[in-house]
């Protein structure tokens, strides 16, 4: 009897708060907008990327690690990703990022975990 109370209960709240929820999108305008609506709808948000590496990044002007350094990324950063392209295989992993922002350069995706779906870069 007691485990079927809470189900009740549970079922019961789970209703009150959609029943809620849809008045609160019943009362919002059908044409209103927000600064945040209006930018993420004609700019969609980058991808993003969080430095996994031990130890600094380096970013290289190609994807490949012959390529001059252009800079690095601390571990743990959370950097903007344009796209991906193939390049020199790191460990396994021949994907690099390019990326976004007006930072110039690539990194390892091997040293990055992509936090959204990052496209391929145009050829």
């Amino acid at each position: 009897m007691h485990k079927l109370g809470i189900k009740r209960r549970v079922t019961t709240t789970f209703a009150v708060l959609v029943v809620a929820g849809s008045g609160v999108l019943a009362a919002t305008p059908a044409n209103a907008t927000t600064p945040e609506a209006t930018a993420s709808a004609s700019w969609p948000a980058l991808p993003k990327g969080k430095v996994v590496s031990r130890i600094t990044l380096n970013i290289r002007e190609d994807p490949t690690t012959n390529s001059p350094s252009l800079g690095g990324l601390r571990p743990g950063a959370i950097v903007a990703l344009d796209c991906k392209v193939r390049g020199q295989n790191v460990n396994g992993n021949n994907l690099w990022y390019l990326l976004a922002d007006g930072a110039p350069g690539y990194v390892a995706a091997r040293y990055v975990q992509n936090l959204s779906y990052v496209p391929y870069c145009d050829d």
